[in-house]
């Protein structure tokens, strides 16, 4: 009886170890596509501002650095979802394959 209570032991700890994966994929998916989201907000608004200058030249100096600073935003969430990509990938891999560290 201690021996089976042992075994399911050991196999609650592998199936934990799999949820561990599989948590760790789904918050890759989910931060992959905030970095998306980010990506697309700061690229519209970059867009927004570059029309803006283009409308009121007056302030065309200021709308022109808030385009650059949007758009150094957008590049840097796009490059924030592929490395979650990357993450979320890497976990698929280990849960599929049974890795368990």
């Amino acid at each position: 009886m201690a021996h089976h209570f042992l075994g399911s032991k050991h196999h609650g700890e592998e199936a934990s170890k799999v949820t561990d994966w599989r948590k760790k994929e789904k918050h890759h998916k989910h931060m992959e596509q905030l970095g998306q989201l980010g990506a697309v907000a700061a690229g519209a608004y970059a867009m927004h501002e570059k029309h803006k200058a283009k409308k009121d030249p007056e302030h065309a100096h200021s709308h022109k650095i808030k385009e650059g600073v949007t758009a150094a935003v957008a590049v840097g969430s796009a490059g924030f979802a592929f490395h979650e990509h990357h993450q979320k990938k890497d976990a698929e891999k280990h849960r599929s394959h049974g890795h368990h560290h």
